[in-house]
């Protein structure tokens, strides 16, 4: 099972780590694309704070954050998985897994970026501030930027199991499962069970609890069916949604 994941907005500290080392990170065929993009960030942060804040997106509060992207190269880096903070990763609780589940969610679980592509929990990274959505002087659109190596890497990590993706619609804009891999793959929505509307906030507190179900269950369904199975036996309350590959989960409780 492969795991697709958003990162967080808000992220830790670098901390005094080594610094990044690109050829350390997992899906190789990127690399390529992040250094384009880790590139022209750098160069930007550090030409002109003012543009810096206005192409990210940021608000004056947040000035520091372009201060912190100039130094991507030397900053030190972390594992991912602690630097993703926010609502899903609380939920999802990675430090808190036993062996066995960490285990699985160092192979299993993929987070997507716009600066990196996607990494794994593992891969050690400084934190930083650039969402998909950004638009870079001279590359562009970050989502589009990604399309095209997204297609030829993903697919091969997908390999033959199901895919669950759990992003959100800027992140998937990157990468979108075509033909054989998009059969098995499945999104998830969460519903307030007596209204049937869609949560928002409390949408990713419920994918992070139900990630950190399967890695310690050790569940590994093939397909949308037995991902069904997998999670009604985890005590869930699971509908197959009105279009293809998108399970609705049922919650009474907003929290």
């Amino acid at each position: 099972m492969l795991v697709l994941l958003p990162p967080s907005e808000g992220k830790a500290a670098s901390g005094r780590g080594t610094p990044l080392k690109p050829e350390s990170l997992s899906l190789p065929g990127l690399a390529e694309a992040r250094a384009a993009v880790l590139g022209e960030l750098v160069e930007l942060c550090a030409a002109d704070e003012e543009k810096a804040r206005e192409v990210l997106g940021l608000s004056e509060g947040l000035r520091g954050e372009v201060a912190k992207n100039v130094e991507l190269r030397t900053a030190g880096a972390r594992p991912a998985g602690e630097i993703y903070t926010g609502v899903l990763y609380d939920a999802l609780g990675l430090a808190t897994l036993d062996a066995a589940a960490r285990k699985r969610a160092r192979a299993s679980l993929l987070v997507f970026s716009g600066l990196w592509g996607a990494v794994r929990v593992d891969d050690r990274i400084p934190s930083y501030r650039c969402s998909m959505g950004v638009k870079l002087p001279g590359l562009g659109a970050l989502g589009a930027h990604w399309r095209g190596p997204m297609a030829a890497v993903l697919p091969e990590a997908a390999g033959d199991g199901l895919v669950l993706d759990l992003r959100s619609s800027a992140f998937a804009a990157a990468w979108r499962p075509k033909g054989e891999v998009a059969e098995r793959t499945a999104t998830v929505r969460v519903l307030h069970a007596p209204t049937r509307k869609v949560v928002s906030h409390f949408n990713k507190a419920t994918k992070g609890r139900i990630v950190r179900s399967l890695l310690e269950a050790g569940a590994a369904p093939k397909g949308r069916t037995e991902l069904v199975e997998a999670l009604r036996d985890l005590g869930y309350v699971v509908e197959e949604g009105t279009k293809a590959g998108v399970l609705d989960v049922l919650v009474d409780e907003i929290h």
